[in-house]
């Protein structure tokens, strides 16, 4: 599944530059995951580098996009046009 940002996000701009699927960006108050680009860096790191950074653990797995890893290795492929 891919990750959200809750309102706990202090804006502290460590996740934004981690992400190696561009798919955090600032929102209108809090910084925002895409889910259409978020792989949990599945295919570039064994763990969620934005997870890795974040002072306050504000970045839980998203229940509304539910996405098992094989669904995230997909969408890898996808967004970085590499083959399996």
């Amino acid at each position: 599944m891919s990750l959200i940002i809750t309102d706990e996000c202090i804006n502290c701009d460590v996740c934004e530059p981690e992400c190696p699927n561009n798919a955090i960006s600032q929102g209108d108050e809090i910084y925002v995951i895409d889910p259409n680009k978020c792989t949990e860096c599945v295919g570039h790191f064994d763990t969620p580098q934005c997870r890795e950074v974040c002072p306050v653990d504000c970045i839980p797995n998203d229940v509304d996009n539910v996405e098992s890893k094989d669904m995230l290795m997909a969408k890898y492929y996808a967004l970085t046009g590499k083959s399996a």
